[in-house]
């Protein structure tokens, strides 16, 4: 099978955001296929993703620097990068316009799907997640390499972000049209109960908004996406209507792409992910703050 008749498979896998294991395995060494490791975690969180990656990954499989990934000297973590700044990070890691991207991390699906959502977001659609991540690909007995990857740098060209990217002003224009913010953060962070990872935010939510933890998207036992029947109820269940405009929110715009990924294998793929997200309302203080429930 062909570089381009395999990534003609991949779209038709769940609408194209989402590759099976046994896929990935079967398609490893084909040309055009390139697979990273996009692992990222919570400030406090006591563990070092490029250690672990360095430990165990996917077989040729490259590492994604999320700090790389972000503006510099932004006030807030995990900005979205510049379209240079894009093109540079995905070029030094191997990466073409012609070639199809598998994206991972070592949670499931966590932090993944922000890094397939910045490159659609940047003009790249030939890029997916694979569903139940490094932990589902090891419980499967498939096989892993240790070390780092280099791959020789390519020549990738990115275009200007999207409609896809919301700011704060947007957010709040939306809010006063009644449109609707999606959390995904717990619960308990939502309501207010819980303090925020990051020092100096206040806790709460964005007056209106629904919440919508994005572990409710997965499967509890496997850590795969829930089937889009199931990625329905859960919607509904949070009170939001699909019909409607969404901005997906969270801590600091990373799993508000778990909504954004669950709503394209839902039909929905022109949602906005607040890229400041909480990280960047809750520390303004001119800008009103909701608690309890939604």
């Amino acid at each position: 099978m062909s570089a381009t008749d395999r990534s003609s498979a991949a779209s038709r896998s769940r609408g194209g955001a989402l590759v099976s294991p046994a896929w990935l395995q079967q398609s490893l060494g084909t040309p055009g296929l390139c697979v990273v490791d996009a692992t990222y975690y919570l400030p406090g969180v006591a563990r070092d993703a490029h250690a672990e990656y360095l430990q165990a990954h996917v077989p040729g499989a490259g590492f994604i620097d999320y700090q790389a990934l972000s503006l510099p000297d932004s006030r807030f973590a995990n900005t979205m990068p510049t379209a240079g700044q894009f093109a540079r990070t995905i070029g030094e890691c191997g990466i073409g316009n012609d070639d199809m991207v598998v994206v991972y991390d070592q949670h499931g699906i966590m932090s993944a799907p922000r890094i397939w959502w910045m490159f659609r977001a940047f003009g790249h659609d030939k890029v997916a997640v694979l569903d139940g991540g490094l932990p589902r690909w090891l419980r499967e007995g498939r096989p892993v390499q240790q070390g780092e990857v280099r791959a020789r740098p390519a020549s990738f060209v990115a275009g200007r972000p999207d409609a896809s990217v919301c700011g704060m002003d947007e957010v709040c224009a939306a809010c006063e049209a009644g449109h609707q913010v999606v959390d995904a953060r717990a619960a308990s962070r939502f309501s207010g109960e819980a303090k925020e990872p990051r020092p100096g935010l206040r806790s709460g939510h964005i007056p209106g908004s629904r919440n919508l933890p994005y572990e409710r998207l997965l499967d509890a036992e496997t850590g795969t996406m829930l089937p889009p029947q199931r990625l329905a109820e859960q919607f509904a269940a949070a009170g939001i209507d699909l019909d409607g405009r969404l901005i997906c929110s969270c801590g600091s715009g990373v799993s508000a792409c778990v909504l954004a990924l669950a709503l394209h294998e839902l039909g929905k793929p022109d949602v906005s992910v607040y890229d400041g997200s909480w990280t960047e309302w809750g520390s303004m203080p001119h800008l009103p703050v909701a608690t309890g429930a939604a």
